[in-house]
């Protein structure tokens, strides 16, 4: 404890093994935490209401310090590595109100017959990928391609140049070395090329639409603007790799759910909802910073100390949710809103194509594959050891 203010190693075995337990016992104690690691620590608001109204407080704010950068970036692509989420709020809000229209929720269901043949493509190469033990690596022949082949298709890149921009995926989910940092320019590239081909030809794909984006006084996305939003894009492709390897993996290890998920394929929709709540990637938001000293519940945050919300324990925040440690794939819509795609100003803006990925990607898989099972025990799956992240080096499974 910390002037009485629980404390939590993100390096402890317990942690890395069950953040949820973690964040859940340091809520029980109190609103507020600090969690620390090796030259790293923040504070953590614990609850649901008080981890929402941060996210929605204008005295914490995203910066260039909430990101830590990957190293060996070459210089003539940094301008494009400051995404709209840490830009200050008047220059975020002209990017999220001339892009917005291309996110909508009904952009998302529009899209769904054209996410159909791709996920369906990735099933039908499933067997070729089985090793000796007639297992396969979900995760690297499904979960992982799927949202970079969804971005090939949003922004209109040819079938020639796919299998690349598969590879320039798996280097990004990698997060580091030397593919990472050869994978950036190549994704720049092509985002260019993109924004070329659709400028000429416009198409019914995402950049046609933000090409034709306009705010009320007529001032357009500029190229580099253009650019840096499919970079984003290819980021926030990350979030449902994640859950869907997650939600199946949870499926697999609770049969009765998969049984009553099979037998109600309607209960999909809010299926999706729950596994966000339950076992969503994000454990902690994105750091923001106090603009001024703040008093957090008889605690000061001095101005520029860092602050998050504990995704991983307001989800499960019995103040919020009816027995929120039981998975319930039909738990009544009207509940709080899990907040597993943030909120606020700084909501993912990808939140609704996110959803439809992994709603159309869960649905096909169980259709496709009825004896689908995990090929190993599910204590023994292999988690990326990431503080801000519940995610899986592997998933591998039998067909």
């Amino acid at each position: 404890m910390i002037s009485g203010v629980p404390e939590i190693d993100l390096t402890s075995p317990d942690v890395v093994a069950d953040p949820f337990t973690a964040y859940g016992r340091a809520r029980e104690q109190g609103p507020l935490a600090r969690v620390s690691a090796p030259g790293f620590s923040l504070w953590v608001l614990t609850r649901y209401d008080d981890a929402r109204a941060m996210l929605n407080d204008p005295r914490f704010e995203i910066t260039s310090g909430s990101f830590t950068p990957p190293p060996g970036i070459p210089e003539d692509c940094l301008p494009y590595m400051r995404t709209m989420t840490e830009m200050a709020a008047p220059e975020h809000l002209r990017l999220r109100r001339l892009v917005a229209p291309a996110f909508t929720a009904r952009r998302a269901a529009d899209f769904r017959p054209r996410l159909e043949p791709l996920v369906e493509a990735l099933l039908d190469d499933l067997p070729r990928h089985q090793v000796d033990d007639g297992a396969v690596d979900l995760m690297a022949h499904f979960a992982a391609p799927l949202p970079i082949d969804v971005i090939c298709e949003l922004v209109g890149v040819p079938d020639a140049d796919r299998p690349r921009w598969r590879e320039y995926g798996a280097a990004v989910a990698a997060g580091s070395g030397q593919r990472f940092g050869e994978a950036i320019p190549a994704v720049l590239e092509g985002a260019r090329a993109a924004i070329a081909r659709r400028r000429a030809e416009p198409g019914d794909d995402l950049l046609t639409d933000l090409i034709r984006a306009q705010d009320d006084d007529g001032g357009r996305l500029s190229d580099t603007e253009m650019v840096t939003m499919v970079w984003n894009l290819v980021l926030a492709g990350q979030t449902p790799i994640n859950l869907i390897a997650n939600a199946v993996h949870v499926l697999l290890s609770h049969p009765d759910h998969l049984a009553r998920l099979r037998a109600e394929p309607e209960l999909m929709p809010r299926a999706v909802e729950e596994l966000m709540r339950w076992c969503g990637p994000m454990l902690l938001s994105i750091p923001r910073y106090a603009r001024e000293d703040v008093e957090l519940f008889g605690t000061l945050v001095h101005k520029g100390e860092a602050v998050s919300a504990s995704i991983a324990g307001a989800n499960r925040d019995p103040r919020a949710f009816t027995d929120p440690e039981t998975l319930d794939l039909g738990r009544p819509a009207g509940t709080a809103p899990h907040l597993g795609f943030a909120h606020g100003p700084h909501f993912c803006l990808g939140a609704s194509l996110a959803r439809v990925q992994t709603e159309v990607a869960l649905t096909a898989l169980l259709r496709r594959y009825p004896g689908l099972a995990l090929a190993a025990a599910p204590h023994e799956a292999r988690r990326v050891p990431d503080p801000g992240t519940w995610r899986l080096f592997t998933l591998p499974v039998t067909l």
